[in-house]
């Protein structure tokens, strides 16, 4: 256990929590809406709105078990202290304002995970990893993007189906309005997960300074916190991501757009209630591949997705190596 910080600085460090948790928001924003964007059923402004509303009643729709694996499913809950809480979270906030500023859409959930772990090692060894739960969190990487692809495939396969009489004008009609379902979906699953992620971040951080008694559990106010937090970030809106995910990678119409979210929606709503805390951009991106690959290969522009995949695969030891420096930085001036 950590020793007991003063109130100053547990305030301190609950606040730079919730701001990862605003910027999260800002750079994970063009996940929830892109699509809608892209396909000019949304202006942005309502756009970000819509999203904005459905990531904070995400609370009202799960369990907690991606907090509770964050918390104490990475890394050993009694190796948590301060100047570990505060490595990850400034890795991670240090991460995501990299890869914003280059608008390349990484995991804001991975970078957090990579700076928790960077910054628990650094204090106490290899030791300190749950590495069953690590494991599962790095092989989501690979299985949500390619679940969120199959899924988002088989869609567009299924409407095609179920659309092949109708008139392209009619089918583009139908679509805009259910946009607007996939994209609430997509936003609901957005919050769900990546909210739970700083829920697990502040709890852990109360827990190591005995605030929460013998047993780890998410006070609601934190809860509350973190969705209102995300939210914010979601209003914000991250722009130059924006554009990267709604059509450099491929160009959507609104059946596209719908599918593209169907599909990752379902896998966001899968892992959250299994607990899996998982990156909604990989899973995003998947399902855009997919949809572009349905029509033709060529339909996807397959440098700028292979940049993509590039950024997940440094994301989670670069915000390691930063979480590590930044508990140093904290144990320096401490």
């Amino acid at each position: 256990m950590d020793a007991t910080l003063s109130l100053f600085a547990l305030l301190a460090l609950i606040a730079v929590a919730l701001i990862f948790d605003v910027l999260n928001g800002v750079h994970d924003a063009a996940n929830s809406i892109a699509t809608v964007v892209s396909t000019r059923v949304l202006r942005p402004q309502y756009a970000v709105i819509w999203a904005a509303f459905f990531n904070f009643i995400a609370f009202l729709f799960f369990g907690l078990h991606v907090a509770q694996t964050v918390g104490t499913g990475i890394v050993a809950a009694d190796a948590v202290d301060a100047a570990v809480i505060f490595g990850a979270l400034m890795g991670a906030i240090c991460w995501n304002l990299i890869t914003w500023w280059l608008g390349m859409p990484s995991s804001s959930s991975h970078a957090l995970i990579g700076g928790l772990a960077g910054a628990a090692i650094t204090k106490a060894g290899l030791g300190s990893i749950v590495w069953s739960g690590l494991g599962i969190t790095a092989a989501a990487i690979v299985f949500s993007p390619l679940l969120g692809f199959f899924l988002a495939l088989l869609l567009v396969l299924t409407v095609s189906w179920v659309f092949v009489r109708s008139s392209p004008s009619a089918v583009d009609n139908t679509f805009r309005s259910m946009q607007l379902v996939s994209a609430a979906l997509y936003s609901l699953g957005h919050g769900g997960n990546d909210a739970q992620k700083t829920m697990g971040i502040i709890a852990v951080l109360l827990y190591s300074q005995g605030l929460l008694g013998e047993t780890f559990y998410i006070p609601f106010w934190v809860s509350l916190s973190c969705q209102a937090a995300m939210c914010l970030g979601t209003l914000v809106g991250g722009w130059r991501i924006v554009r990267t995910m709604g059509s450099r990678i491929t160009r959507l119409h609104p059946v596209q757009g719908f599918c593209a979210e169907g599909g990752g929606a379902i896998t966001l709503l899968l892992v959250t209630y299994f607990g899996i805390p998982v990156s909604t951009t990989h899973t995003i991106t998947g399902a855009i591949v997919g949809v572009g690959a349905a029509r033709k290969t060529a339909a996807v522009r397959w440098n700028v997705a292979t940049d993509v995949v590039l950024a997940w695969v440094v994301t989670l030891p670069a915000a390691a190596l930063f979480g590590a420096a930044f508990y140093e930085l904290y144990k320096f001036l401490s």
